[in-house]
């Protein structure tokens, strides 16, 4: 879901691979990377930095696997500054999304409610998926992830002017009303978040997940809160001028929470389930074999941009976890899976630091079941997996074995 990149995390070690768009391979060696406003804290405090889609980005500060536990029991941060904050403003927002993405904007119907949804393309595949947050009816904020950013928006631009809706869209990464995004994340991460930001407590500390409040005139100037994560922990992602980003990162790290980068990021987002768009899911994909369905309205009578091909393609595949019970090998994107049923593959896999185990998402036939056995070819071997439900891992707690 909330960056586009292909990574293998397997103990202390990643394998960053080439950035993918669809079918093509965008090797990003040639040009500069690009740097977050927190590049230089990451080089200060040690972080390696790896090559991440074009971005200049802390795989790890020390530790992937203390970073990944720091999540899960207590509290870490992520700099996210790579994703792109895009705002919508016009009289026509609300029809112009109804549009735009396969699920319904009208469920935002009290300000700083958010939606997951993807943006598909006529094919019925994903361009991206991508979180709206409504603040009134003429101003809905996107966050579309780093590598699938200017894509996105020229996407929606082209749609503004083919719709005729008259919208203003400004991305808010760069410039001198950029936005920097801090997420923070752990049973602790709301209280760390309120010693720095004590004037966002009274609005943020009622707001249910996936609801957001823009508290203006803190001490890091106007910032937006969203009670949302990409790491199956409660917490925030924190939108702030990126000129005070710096201070807000230091003043966190003084409370207490602990740095993680890309790497813990990647076990985290999979042992909660989350598609990872770029592996997962991208535009050769339909979003219902991507275990997306949840997010697709098909039921009103509105119209969107892939629903026809969605209503005539249907889902083909399904989208579950497994576990490997045999010792051998590590689970990786792109290995066969030979099944009952047919074959399938795997999307994402790891070693799970929370399980101490094996893990992965796959892509498979519609007849297996939950708790079939599967055998997953690695290199020369064929090595038995469990299939489960997904999550893994939500809220510190283990919900398969």
């Amino acid at each position: 879901m909330r960056f586009s990149h292909a990574m293998d995390v397997v103990h202390q070690r990643v394998f960053v691979r080439p950035f993918y768009f669809g079918n093509e391979v965008h090797m990003t060696q040639a040009t500069p990377l690009k740097a977050t406003p927190l590049n230089a804290a990451h080089r200060a405090a040690g972080a390696k930095m790896v090559d991440f889609g074009g971005w200049d980005m802390p795989v790890n500060y020390g530790s992937q696997i203390e970073e990944h536990h720091a999540v899960r029991t207590d509290c870490g941060m992520f700099d996210v500054s790579h994703m792109c904050v895009v705002d919508l403003r016009g009289d026509n927002v609300r029809s112009f999304l109804r549009g735009l993405v396969a699920n319904n904007v009208d469920k935002l119907q009290v300000p700083g409610k958010a939606l997951y949804s993807c943006m598909l393309k006529p094919e019925g595949t994903v361009i991206d998926d991508l979180i709206i947050y409504f603040f009134s009816e003429n101003w809905f904020r996107l966050v579309v992830n780093a590598g699938t950013a200017e894509k996105d928006v020229a996407w929606m631009n082209a749609r503004n002017v083919e719709t005729n809706s008259g919208l203003t869209i400004t991305q808010r990464r760069d410039g001198a009303n950029a936005f920097a995004l801090v997420a923070v994340q752990g049973p602790n991460a709301r209280a760390k978040a309120w010693e720095v930001l004590p004037e966002t407590k009274a609005a943020s500390a009622e707001i249910k997940p996936f609801n957001a409040v823009i508290v203006e005139n803190t001490s890091f100037g106007e910032v937006m809160v969203a009670r949302t994560g990409y790491t199956g922990e409660d917490g925030f992602e924190i939108a702030v001028p990126a000129e005070r980003v710096t201070d807000l990162w230091n003043a966190l790290v003084a409370v207490g929470v602990k740095p993680a980068g890309l790497g813990a990021r990647d076990t985290l987002r999979l042992e909660a389930g989350m598609n990872l768009y770029g592996q997962d899911m991208d535009e050769t994909v339909n979003p219902l074999d991507a275990g997306l369905a949840w997010t697709i309205d098909l039921v009103s009578e509105r119209d969107f941009v892939g629903k026809q091909a969605l209503q005539e393609q249907g889902q083909k595949a399904q989208f579950l976890g497994l576990i490997l019970r045999e010792k051998g090998g590590i689970l990786r994107a792109h290995q066969q899976i030979i099944t009952a049923h047919g074959d399938g593959e795997i999307t994402s896999g790891t070693f799970s630091p929370s399980m101490q185990q094996a893990i992965a998402l796959a892509r498979l036939p519609m007849g297996v079941a939950i708790g079939d056995t599967v055998q997953v070819v690695i290199r020369d071997k064929q090595l038995a997996a469990t299939v489960v439900k997904l999550p893994f891992v939500r809220n510190g707690k283990v919900l398969v074995a």
